[in-house]
């Protein structure tokens, strides 16, 4: 899944440990969610969104995958 979510937080002048911190997990899951290297769970994504005032949809990508 594909995030929008480096250009939201730099958009908004946000490191990576301030936004970690303000959906209370760590800098590493941040940039692993950036770099594709990790799904965020639902709860996570909500979090993301609500910051951001967005959808979830606005900021994740979600396409076909062979992981059903």
């Amino acid at each position: 899944m594909k995030s929008k979510l480096k250009e939201l937080r730099e958009q908004s002048g946000l490191t990576q440990t301030e936004l970690g911190k303000a959906v209370n997990v760590s800098r590493q899951a941040i940039n692993a969610i950036e770099n594709n290297k990790f799904d965020p769970s639902i709860w996570l994504a909500y979090d993301l969104a609500r910051f951001f005032n967005k959808t979830i949809e606005d900021i994740f990508i979600f396409e076909e995958s062979e992981r059903k």
